[in-house]
């Protein structure tokens, strides 16, 4: 989880991503953020998102992006 709280503070400094929880809803991260989010999370876990796998839900805090990469870890 803090691997992924790394990068999000990369991608997007100054947002308390371990409390936000609608990071989509409320426009936090674009869809810049989100390709850049995308491509850093398959290098760094070695895993595959897919467009499939590119819906709100999956992208609206840390720990349902943390969910994700577990998930697809596991595939």
């Amino acid at each position: 989880m803090d691997d992924i709280i790394k990068i999000l503070e990369q991608i997007k400094p100054g947002v308390d991503f371990n409390t936000e929880e609608n990071l989509i809803e409320e426009e936090i991260l674009d869809s810049f953020d989100i390709v850049t989010l995308v491509a850093k999370l398959n290098d760094e876990f070695d895993i595959e998102i897919t467009p499939a796998d590119l819906i709100p839900e999956n992208f609206n805090s840390a720990e349902r992006i943390y969910e994700l990469v577990k998930r697809l870890e596991e595939e």
